[in-house]
Parts: structure tokens; sequence; C-alpha cells
């Protein structure tokens, strides 16, 4: 099993995109209750690997994805036995939740102990990354910073502070569960098109100096300042890409605005958004009821996920 993380600080955009070396280094929060467990069983009788996901059987690019990545453990195992895979999330798929690194994180750790193969923590990030960049930060729990460098051995995650270092609270707030046109895959290529995409590379790795400093002070509020920042230059370069990236919807903005009335109030609240419309709302746990009441009185929310920070990839059963 393996949990989403939410990127305080975002990979978008690739150095190398066989690789999925990211473009910059990010830094996330793993989060307790967007869990994708896998089960995996190399068999000698199947004559295809076999994927199903929230009991849907995957085809075309998606299945792909999911063979080249058997590929690589079985490689690594010198196994050629196809494989059966079933995948279950608790939480909306390919809608901007991190559902991808969840579960190819979780997809590396079970093929891994399927084949027997004795790999570190940081080799399985660099395994779970080239599946899905995201999923490197996902095999570890806590605040997670993903490296990049010049190769496959340098782009590896490894954690700054474990899950019990700061309570942390993620409001997932659910505005659509259906999957976005446009998966963050072919947006990661379409990065480098954006003008601005050279200059958020260059901004963020500053960012990135100030979110470590403030995580090991608990600055909530610098934290949270930065999160926002990023997000904002982030889906800048999306919008600023060609084609064109627009992932908002209009109840997006509504619940920007309306954290930031939440602050001209006092509360302390900080949105971030990854590749999808879905807002998660960076609060402290003295905050939580208030907010979730508000939510949740939105008809334009379908869901609100209450998180804090979440233990690594592992296995189970």
């Amino acid at each position: 099993e393996a949990r989403a993380n939410i990127a305080l600080t975002k990979y978008w955009g690739n150095a190398d995109d066989d690789l999925r070396i990211p473009a910059n280094e990010s830094i996330s929060l793993t989060l307790d209750r967007t869990r994708t467990v896998t089960t995996v069983s190399f068999q000698a009788d199947l004559k295809a690997d076999e994927v199903v996901v929230d009991d849907r059987p995957l085809a075309g690019p998606a299945l792909e994805r999911v063979v080249r990545h058997l590929d690589l453990l079985r490689d690594l195992a010198g196994v050629t036995w196809r494989a059966r895979v079933v995948s279950h999330n608790n939480f909306p798929t390919g809608a901007g939740i991190a559902s991808s690194a969840s579960g190819f994180a979780a997809l590396t750790v079970a093929c891994a102990g399927a084949l027997g193969l004795d790999l570190s923590t940081r080799d399985l990030s660099r395994l779970a990354r080239r599946g899905s960049g995201s999923a490197a930060r996902s095999v570890f729990g806590g605040f997670v910073l993903l490296h990049t460098g010049p190769s496959d051995e340098d782009a590896f995650a490894e954690p700054l502070h474990g899950p019990d270092w700061w309570e942390i609270c993620d409001l997932v707030v659910i505005l659509s569960r259906v999957e976005k046109r446009v998966p963050s895959t072919a947006g990661h290529h379409l990065a480098r098109t954006s003008p601005l995409h050279p200059a958020r590379v260059a901004r963020v790795a500053a960012l990135n100096e100030r979110l470590r400093q403030a995580l090991a002070e608990r600055d909530f509020a610098t934290v949270g300042e930065i999160a926002e920042e990023d997000a904002l230059l982030m889906h800048a370069v999306m919008m600023t890409s060609r084609p064109s990236l627009v992932y908002w919807l209009p109840e997006t903005m509504a619940i920007i605005h309306r954290v930031r009335r939440w602050r001209e109030e006092g509360v302390q609240a900080y949105f971030t958004i990854d590749a999808g419309p879905n807002v998660h709302v960076l609060t402290l746990p003295e905050y939580v009821d208030r907010l979730l009441t508000d939510l949740r009185a939105d008809p334009t929310v379908q869901e609100v996920l209450a998180c804090r920070p979440g233990e690594g990839a592992s296995l189970i059963g």
C-alpha cells in the first residue's frame, strides 16, 4: 500500500522525459487518508499482464505504462512471468489528487516484494519515479524531498521529517471526480513550451530553500505562502503551454477566494492545487472543524477528505 502526497512545491516538467527525471526539486507531504492498495502476483501460465484499477481493466496507453513498469522490475529480478495486478484507490483517480503517485509507489513496493527483490528505500523511490515522478515521494511518509540531477541515480526522494514531526492538516476539496482530459504525463512534456517554464524552475529552487527552513521551524505561514506561490506558478506554466492547459473550474476559483477570505477573518488557511480542478486547503488542527463545516455546506463541494501526515509505502497482508 501507499498514499498520495500533496506537493508543497511542485514537480512539473522533466529534464529527461524517458527517465522522468524532474526539471526541479520538489517537497511534499504524504497524506494519511488517500490510500492505494495493490496486489501483484507473477504467474507462469499468464500469456499477458492483466491490470485492474478500481474494478476496471486497463487497456491502451494506461496498460502499456504499467507493463513498462513491470518490465523494469522483471528485468531486475531476471523473471519473465507475466503478472496479475489489482489496485484500488479510496479517492478519485486521475482528478489531480496524485493517484498516480500512490499507485506507482504501491505497484513498485508490491512488485519488489512479489519478486523477492531486496531494495533500499532510495532504490524503490528511483524505480517508482520511472512510473510517475511524484511516486518517488510517496515511498516515504511525512515531509519528503525529491531530488533531481543529471542521471537516474541522482533523482531519488528522501524524507525530511517523519509524519509525527508536525500536524499540518490538508482538507482535500473534491469539486470534480471526472478524469482529466490531459493527464499529467502529457502535461510534463508540454511544460517546456511555456515561456514561463525557465523562470519557474529558477524560482522554485529559492522557494525550496525557504520551505526546508520553514518546515524545520514549523513556520506555518511561510509554508502556506510558498505552497500558494508555486501552485500559481505551476498553473501559469500550464496555461501558457502550447497547447494551453487549463485544469481549473469556476468552482476552483471560488475556493481560492474563500481561502483568502478566511485569512482576512484570522483563520490560518492556504490553498494549493495539483494538476486538476480540486483544491487542497492547508490549515492547522484548531481550524479544521470550522473549515469542514463551511466547505461541506457548499453545494458545489462533492466531498472533503480531512488528511494529516501519513506513513510511507509498505507491504501488507
